[in-house]
């Protein structure tokens, strides 16, 4: 029989789950290559590829079978022809403009192990999306709100969380979508850089986040009585500075966040936050030309720098720190244990920090392809945001189901592990 390509789910599967590879109908012991393509919405194409043999019987089971050294990776890598695809075009990253169509997933297999692809012995395609079926997507233009509400299937009332992304602007919806199709009602939120929002990161009104909270606090599809917030880097500092000065918070986790406000002056009543001090001469540029941007931050506990540290003492809520440990856009880890000495020495709960060694400053939902170097829209040139591959992965794995778990454990009083239809 002729060689063909099995997959689990068959044609379509969300883009946080794990998809079953198998090749059957070849050769006893025949040596192949498997090659996965995806094209993004601007039409750039990513790529990944690994050499197999097959068992006796002329099967290929991704899961039992593993990948020979000279491809994208090696090893027992059930996945790892998604999570390795790398970019064709440098310094980019894959990002989901539009949630409501799937990404298109091309899959090969080719004959033999040759620099130069073999002959083609079976192709297959498979879409990975980002709506499960039923969830709702709203967009929200309520007073000075630029948003996308989530609404799980079903009648709710559901726990709620607002969503925000960090220096890119605009408004990304793929994390927050994606956590809806988990039981969430969630807002992805704009925040600058999207429609009539201010065009760059000058300074940020608390005002406007407050608008979007008390949005969220008397939506009748969200269960009260407080919601959580998700924020990554520079969206990780404005969820603190959120939860240390509006109500209505009760659990709060940073992925890769900053516990001093950072890149734009923030302001709320008659309150002002600077933002920390930077220093471009710390910028280090290796020979490829890319910059490590690591230690340009001040200290937030020195000098005039320290005004910069948010009061989190302040907040009425639960915190989770997710860190990477290779994050080289800042120094991540310092944010988490210095927020965790500060929260404890005003008596506050300490925070639950999870560490990644190996990950990077992108911890994405699972099976984003990690990037390592991209264009910094603050810095005008690539730099690297660090990671190594198949640990940032799985720390993105476990991220993501860690960042379930501490919602559902602080806005439904379910402990973790026990699903929300019972």
């Amino acid at each position: 029989m002729a060689p063909s390509i099995r997959l689990s789910p068959a044609a379509r599967s969300l883009f946080d789950e794990p998809l079953a590879i198998a090749v059957q109908g070849l050769g006893p012991r025949q040596q192949v290559t498997l090659r996965t393509s995806l094209r993004d919405e601007t039409g750039e194409l990513f790529q990944a590829s690994a050499r197999y043999q097959a068992d006796d019987d002329g099967q290929l089971d991704l899961a039992r079978c593993p990948a020979l050294p000279g491809g994208s990776f090696s090893g027992l890598e059930p996945m790892g022809l998604l999570w390795a695809l790398q970019p064709q075009k440098p310094f980019w990253r894959l990002v989901k403009r539009d949630v409501q169509s799937p990404f298109l997933l091309q899959l090969e297999v080719l004959e033999g192990h040759g620099e130069r692809p073999g002959r083609l012995l079976a192709q297959a395609q498979h879409e990975r999306a980002f709506l499960r079926d039923g969830v709702r997507r709203v967009p929200v233009r309520e007073g000075r709100i630029r948003a996308t509400l989530f609404l799980p299937p079903g009648s709710g009332p559901f726990p709620g969380i607002i969503d925000l992304y960090g220096t890119g602007g605009g408004l990304p919806e793929y994390r927050a979508c994606l956590l809806a199709n988990h039981g969430f009602a969630v807002l992805a939120l704009a925040f600058y850089s999207y429609e009539d929002l201010p065009k760059g990161m000058k300074e940020f009104h608390l005002e406007y986040f407050e608008e979007a909270v008390n949005y969220m606090l008397q939506h009748t599809q969200v269960k009260g009585p407080g919601i959580g917030l998700l924020g990554h880097s520079k969206g990780g500092d404005l969820c603190i500075s959120m939860a240390s000065f509006l109500k209505g918070i009760t659990a709060t986790a940073l992925i890769n966040g900053s516990v001093a406000n950072v890149g734009a002056v923030l302001r709320y009543k008659d309150i002002t936050i600077p933002p920390l001090g930077i220093n471009p001469k710390r910028i280090k540029v290796g020979k490829s030309g890319i910059a490590d941007i690591i230690d340009v931050l001040n200290n937030p506990l020195e000098g005039p720098d320290q005004q910069s540290f948010i009061p989190l003492e302040k907040a009425e809520c639960c915190f989770l720190f997710i860190v990477g440990q290779d994050d080289h856009n800042w120094k991540s880890e310092f944010f988490a244990v210095e927020g965790s000495k500060r929260l404890q020495a005003h008596g506050k709960e300490k925070p639950e920090i999870v560490c990644y060694p190996g990950a990077g400053h992108y911890i994405e939902p699972p099976f984003f392809p990690m990037c390592a170097a991209s264009m910094h829209l603050l810095f005008g040139k690539p730099v690297m945001w660090g990671g190594e591959p198949k640990a940032h992965c799985e720390a993105q794995i476990d991220a993501w189901q860690q960042i379930q778990d501490f919602f559902r454990k602080h806005l439904t009083g379910k402990p973790s592990g026990t699903s929300s239809k019972l």
